[in-house]
């Protein structure tokens, strides 16, 4: 299974009509955070495919409706927020792990197939106290939270999780010194303790083309998604199933 993966820049090689015959294999499209809404809305409506998406630390002009302790006017919602409404077609990953159905992972030792498997959290961390940032012990106590979800996995598929998707980059793997671009370390120890296949994120901007965008860390491949990158996993989609 292929999937495409994008973040920070909304790329004409992305964001052009003829983009499907290119990529016409794409199964899966995950979307790591500071792009426009209406460029995500774009990517679900050409390509019809199952679409993920998490919040950076820019284009934050929907946070609000996904985080309700962000609204600064100190209103109250009347209701839950209706994704399938305003969702743009994309499911929203944040600080939640999801089980699609739809997209098998098939293990290429054994052939079992079972559900992918899939979590996320938004923003950076902290550096002017901006919205959709995090201290390190924030992050890690969201991170707790997925704890539960993923033992669950683990006890039924067999492993915790496929692909974990963030906009920061894990400590020391692709980030950078500044206060803004630094990586988050509870991330290390998420990847080291849970295993994923995949981290994709994005945030760290590749202006030098010689700048590293693959990492290893323990069993799972680091991708930084900046612009856009394809991937892909020993998986098959439902349709493909035997019978």
């Amino acid at each position: 299974m292929k999937i495409l993966c994008v973040s920070d820049y909304v790329d004409p090689l992305i964001y052009n009509q003829n983009v499907k015959e290119a990529f016409a294999d794409i199964d899966l499209i995950l979307c790591a955070g500071d792009l426009p809404m209406d460029y995500v809305d774009f990517i679900v409506s050409v390509f019809n495919k199952p679409t993920y998406f998490v919040f950076g630390n820019h284009d934050l002009k929907e946070y609000h409706l996904y985080h309700r302790e962000s609204r600064l006017d100190g209103s109250r919602f009347t209701k839950s927020y209706d994704q399938s409404i305003h969702g743009h077609g994309a499911t929203y990953l944040g600080f939640k792990c999801f089980i699609n159905d739809n997209l098998v992972f098939e293990d290429p030792q054994t052939g079992k197939k079972t559900p992918l498997l899939i979590a996320g959290a938004s923003g950076t961390v902290r550096y002017n106290n901006g919205l959709c940032q995090f201290t390190e012990a924030q992050m890690k106590f969201k991170l707790l939270k997925l704890v539960p979800k993923l033992i669950y996995n683990k006890l039924r598929y067999g492993r915790y999780l496929d692909i974990f998707m963030t906009h920061a980059s894990p400590r020391h793997i692709h980030d950078h010194e500044d206060p803004c671009h630094l990586g988050f370390e509870c991330y290390n120890w998420f990847l080291e303790r849970f295993k994923p296949t995949y981290m994709v994120h994005g945030h760290i901007h590749l202006y030098d083309l010689r700048e590293e965008r693959i990492g290893k860390y323990y069993d799972s491949t680091v991708v930084n998604a900046y612009a856009h990158y394809v991937i892909e996993l020993p998986m098959k989609t439902t349709e493909q199933k035997d019978n």
